[in-house]
């Protein structure tokens, strides 16, 4: 088995990490202090090309593969949680939909403008009565009246979805069919009828958009429907599959983040007369914490790699997305504890990176619900 990266994926790599400490990192924890939606830099993204990193470059985009998405994800993160967040759910929530089921005229329409970064994308699914219970939870109707669906209902916690240039949402076009009557339509943010909600104030990642969204008698043509009807919810949960490559690869940038943090920080703090990194109590966090991330990074790169060649991965992305989430969650924890009372001042970073990280144990899909997506699977192959 090769673990190296190619030539084109450390190529990527560099590139975006470049850009990341020059255009992002100086301007993370302001990004977290104003609670604005830094769109400078995403306009700076799509003018170096990434902002469609992973789709065809006829349809817009850069053409790369799996692992660099993942690769250029991590390093963004490492900047900004707010950044990392926003960008990972532009490409695998609201753009691979568009490529993985679209008609050509919908990726000329919808998909290309995206690639292309003249706008963002998103996915609306959760709704304030659903959550993890996606298959029961999803009320938003979407009826056909002629040559047009009129879509009524609301989405709660879409990221970007505010701001973004079209939203996937998922409806009911069948309610009598349970799941299997379930669809996706696309609907640009600007129509008649889709209302933005209140912006939720959150925690962490406090940079990236997250709003309601309410859809009243809204109207899209019938040609909006993504691939075919009732096969939405299927959509939504490989979707997810996907996306959970992309939270785990924000989840790795930012244990890296807290780890770097950690051991810049026991390398000049002086206490008991030498420097606290000689002390073997900070030496076993830096180490639990660097072997636990780079395990992550593994876990991330096989599952990537094995979506990249068309094998079976949602079982090993979970397992990705799980383990990563929760090795970053113990890094920021033990990058504040080595900080001591510093970490819990705003005055060093580490305590925004705990706030951004949380979100990354909830979001496509919470830790329980991974652990019973992956014991599920393993039960049913044994």
């Amino acid at each position: 088995m090769d673990f190296q990266l190619t030539e084109e994926q450390r190529a990527i790599r560099d590139a975006v990490r470049e850009f990341a400490e020059k255009e992002i990192m100086p301007r993370a924890a302001e990004i977290d202090r104003t609670d604005q939606f830094p769109a400078e830099i995403f306009q700076k993204l799509g003018a170096h090309g990434l902002m469609g990193l992973h789709i065809p470059e006829a349809e817009g985009g850069a053409g790369a593969d799996t692992i660099s998405q993942a690769l250029a994800v991590e390093e963004i993160s490492r900047a900004s949680g707010s950044v990392g967040l926003t960008y990972a759910a532009h490409l695998s929530l609201g753009c691979s939909p568009i490529w993985n089921w679209g008609t050509n005229a919908q990726k000329k329409k919808f998909l290309a403008p995206l690639a292309r970064g003249e706008g963002i994308g998103a996915l609306a699914l959760t709704e304030p009565k659903g959550g993890s219970d996606l298959a029961g939870g999803v009320q938003t109707t979407a009826t056909l009246q002629g040559n047009e669906w009129v879509i009524n209902g609301s989405k709660s916690f879409v990221t970007s979805g505010a701001i973004a240039r079209s939203i996937n949402v998922l409806c009911k076009t069948d309610p009598t069919q349970g799941h299997r009557g379930m669809s996706i339509i696309i609907v640009p943010r600007e129509t008649r009828g889709v209302v933005i909600g209140k912006v939720e104030e959150k925690m962490g990642l406090r940079g990236s958009v997250t709003t309601q969204i309410f859809f009243e008698d809204c109207r899209v043509p019938q040609e909006n429907l993504l691939g075919e009807q009732g096969k939405g919810f299927y959509y939504a949960m490989t979707t997810l599959d996907g996306g959970r490559i992309g939270i785990g690869a924000m989840a790795l940038g930012l244990g890296r983040a807290a780890l770097d943090a950690a051991i810049k920080y026991a390398q000049e703090r002086v206490a008991f007369g030498k420097p606290i990194a000689d002390l073997q109590a900070i030496q076993f966090m830096i180490a639990d914490s660097a072997m636990e991330l780079d395990a992550a990074r593994l876990m991330i790169y096989r599952a990537a790699d094995l979506k990249q060649t068309g094998k079976k991965f949602a079982t090993e992305a979970a397992m990705a997305k799980l383990f990563a989430s929760e090795a970053a969650e113990r890094a920021c924890f033990k990058a504040i504890q080595i900080h001591g009372g510093a970490g819990y001042l705003r005055d060093f970073p580490v305590e925004r990176f705990y706030r951004d990280n949380r979100l990354t144990l909830i979001g496509e899909g919470t830790s329980e619900i991974l652990r019973h997506v992956i014991a599920r699977e393993i039960l049913k192959a044994n």
